[in-house]
């Protein structure tokens, strides 16, 4: 008899901190991005004020969140009594997608964040697509070049700040550096490895180098005249 007690007076105050205002939801704090990401966060979550923190349905609040086109992946805790705590990993940019004279910014995991005023963020690497090339904000780049040439501007690292755009076609992925230098990873594997020996290979380039191929990064060619002749005969090499 005494253990039903417990029991029925634990699911009243279930109940009733369930179905009243005694644990309502009147903060909602933002932690791990910037204030723009905080506010978009809040936004999405507005209709959460009020609501009790017990019982509360944090599968479809991370949901909520985790739509937001600025947000990679979130997590919450309940504060006991009215505080929802939203914990995010917030995208990371990594490259800028021009269609014409259009421009969003992109993720490193190819994810377009943003629709961008022209000329901003300057020294991020482009991405050039054509006029037909459909874009949304919130949805991953439609079409494997763009898509693949960002994937791999987000794994180069510090190479990356080099890189004035880059592009991805019929198997070949090339990195134009603001020098003028034209980089050649070959296909879209080892991303991380290839962009290493091009960074410890940069500063040793003679004057003059108009590109450097490292799609077969044990043996880095560099050289002048048309890099695509050389990708060619490398591919063969081994």
């Amino acid at each position: 008899m005494v253990g039903c007690g417990v029991l029925a007076v634990a699911l009243g105050a279930y109940l009733l901190a369930r179905e009243t205002s005694l644990f309502a939801i009147d903060r909602i704090e933002v932690r791990g991005g910037s204030q723009p990401v905080a506010r978009q966060v809040d936004q999405a979550l507005v209709s959460l004020a009020g609501t009790p923190l017990v019982g509360l349905d944090g599968s479809a609040v991370l949901r909520r969140v985790e739509a937001l086109p600025t947000v990679l992946r979130a997590s919450y805790d309940r504060d006991f009594p009215h505080t929802l705590r939203i914990n995010v990993v917030p995208e990371r940019p990594a490259s800028v997608l021009r269609r014409g004279p259009d421009s969003w910014l992109v993720s490193a995991r190819g994810r377009v964040i943003e629709h961008l005023s022209t000329g901003a963020v300057p020294r991020l690497p482009r991405i050039w697509v054509s006029t037909h090339t459909p874009v949304e904000v919130g949805s991953d780049l439609a079409g494997s070049g763009p898509s693949t040439a960002a994937r791999a501007l987000g794994l180069s690292g510090v190479f990356a700040a080099h890189v004035a755009s880059a592009s991805y076609g019929n198997g070949v992925l090339v990195y134009r550096l603001y020098s003028g230098l034209e980089v050649l990873f070959g296909d879209a594997g080892d991303i991380e490895l290839k962009a290493a020996v091009a960074e410890r290979v940069l500063p040793r380039l003679a004057p003059g180098t108009t590109f450097l191929d490292v799609s077969m990064p044990g043996r880095p060619v560099a050289g002048t005249g048309s890099p695509a002749i050389v990708s060619a005969a490398s591919s063969s090499r081994g």
